[in-house]
């Protein structure tokens, strides 16, 4: 069979388009630098300036691109668009030298694209303020997909995004708030930025600094979990306030962005039929109740305390520590408020099932996602029933439509490809003399984009013992969970690269 041509010059235009916005990023962790005078501003802004300089000679070097992009030069963008921004989104921690090790670099550095939340840094209050803000602005970036972003903007370049949109979010839930691919970029990043901006002003009221609150705002809405404080946002479990403020933006987080702006549309009869988003909330609340009672009845919570000792016997305080998990779990975002490994043998286990869940589609969370949990509980269910009337047409239905074959038969294909990468991921793991609770921790929160794990590697760790090549195999688990699987293996596959 013969090899496809590639249209090479629209994927470097596109990867210098990407490296642009990158250090502008970098840019203005430059001018935070400056204002807090932490000593590393003209480092950052030597890391700005290299990143700007390639993606500018990126772009020149392929102006007369042939203004077209098929299906797999979008996967090829958005893949390699990953891992370029990663590789460039290093220069700041090398610069610095607040991590030395390239190998770091690039773990911390996809970690925050990813929106894993998983870090190698042991003391993370130490580090320049400059360098915190863009540590968490890779959060940021990485949550909505800087290839969202990019699209929204594609107009300039005279070509359509449509390619690249469907790359950077697979799978179902595939809703569009507008005809025109990039004006739905533009409302999606209006509800991000609009979110973003209304959190760090609740949490300053709370009582968070200026600068915590936006990191932590950046964090949350990334479902990220990069953290200005060692102990997370433990580190204010005397404020319950940030605590409540920071679990309802988590929630918006896991939620689909479309039904946002549904909701700022006044058609608040879609969210409430929406099957999806019903069973996230029902998950969200007995969750909740599970957790709750057990830590109430059951845990020492003041052993499990991180920063500041919690009242024993507090109803509120297992609640709210108990909600504060599973939402962090479910939605992906990785803050802790505690070390729930230590509450009980059943919390511990039941924790790491949540791992698998994830939140909804559409969300910038991680993980399988609600509606590919609901789809294969409905389509079980059916089976029961072809068992007994196997002459009968009995299609899988969502929101009152029926799902095609297709669809189902990706979702089956997409659960059964997570579990398996689950699997090789953890026996990878194990071959680095890993213990099996930690490799399995590690396995499921590095594919899940969760943070925490278990272990060697639990909530109150980090990453930093994990041996170089276990940094870079999490480092891949991270990408392919990011960008659900299909995306970045399907350029492993050899057909990929021939015509049909």
């Amino acid at each position: 069979m013969s090899r496809i041509k590639l249209n090479y010059k629209i994927i470097f235009h596109f990867l210098g388009l990407l490296l642009l916005f990158n250090g502008g990023f970098m840019m203005i962790a430059t001018l935070i630098s400056l204002i807090y005078k932490d000593g590393v501003t003209f480092n950052l802004f030597l890391a700005g300036l290299v990143t700007l300089l390639i993606g500018t000679f990126a772009m020149i070097g392929t102006k007369n691109h042939r203004k077209e992009m098929n299906k797999r030069e979008g996967y090829i963008v958005v893949a390699f668009g990953w891992i370029v921004m990663s590789l460039t989104g290093t220069l700041p921690y090398l610069v610095t030298e607040v991590i030395p090790s390239f190998t770091d670099a690039f773990f911390e550095t996809m970690s925050g694209y990813t929106t894993t939340g998983a870090s190698i840094l042991n003391d993370i209050e130490v580090v320049p303020k400059g360098v915190l803000f863009w540590r968490s602005i890779t959060h940021w970036i990485g949550g909505m997909g800087i290839i969202v972003l990019a699209i929204a903007i594609l107009p300039l370049l005279g070509i359509g995004g449509m390619q690249l949109f469907a790359a950077e979010a697979p799978g179902p839930g595939g809703d569009k708030l507008h005809p025109r691919i990039t004006d739905t970029a533009k409302r999606l990043w209006l509800i991000y930025v609009g979110y973003t901006a209304a959190e760090t002003i609740l949490l300053k009221v709370a009582g968070m600094s200026f600068f915590d609150a936006i990191n932590h705002a950046l964090s949350t809405l990334s479902t990220g979990g990069f953290s200005t404080k060692n102990a997370s946002v433990a580190h204010w479990n005397d404020n319950p306030a940030i605590q409540y403020i920071i679990m309802f933006f988590m929630f918006l987080a896991g939620t689909n962005f479309v039904l946002s702006y549904y909701l700022f549309k006044g058609k608040v009869s879609k969210i409430i039929k929406d099957e999806e988003f019903k069973l996230y909330f029902k998950f969200i609340a007995i969750f909740t109740v599970i957790a709750a009672l057990l830590i109430y009845f059951r845990a020492d919570v003041s052993q499990s305390s991180i920063d500041h000792p919690m009242v024993l016997g507090e109803f509120e305080s297992a609640v709210r520590h108990g909600m504060f998990q599973i939402l962090s779990v479910i939605t992906t975002t990785g803050f802790i408020t505690a070390d729930y490994t230590l509450w009980t043998p059943f919390l511990t286990v039941f924790f790491f099932g949540l791992m698998f869940l994830g939140g909804s589609a559409g969300s910038t969370s991680g993980g399988v996602k609600v509606v590919r949990q609901l789809i294969l509980i409905k389509n079980g269910f059916i089976e029961f029933k072809r068992a007994l009337h196997p002459n009968a047409i009995l299609p899988v239905r969502y929101n009152g439509k029926p799902v095609s074959g297709d669809i189902v038969f990706n979702i089956l294909g997409f659960f059964i490809l997570y579990m398996l990468s689950f699997i090789v991921g953890a026996l990878v793991f194990s071959m680095m003399q890993i213990d099996f609770l930690s490799a399995i921790g590690l396995s499921a929160s590095s594919l899940g984009n969760v943070g925490p794990a278990f272990g060697d590697f639990g909530p109150v760790n980090n990453y930093a013992a994990l041996p170089p090549l276990g940094k870079w195999w999490a480092s891949f688990l991270m990408l392919i969970g990011r960008l659900e699987l299909f995306t970045v293996l399907i350029l492993l596959t050899p057909f990929f690269w021939r015509n049909r």
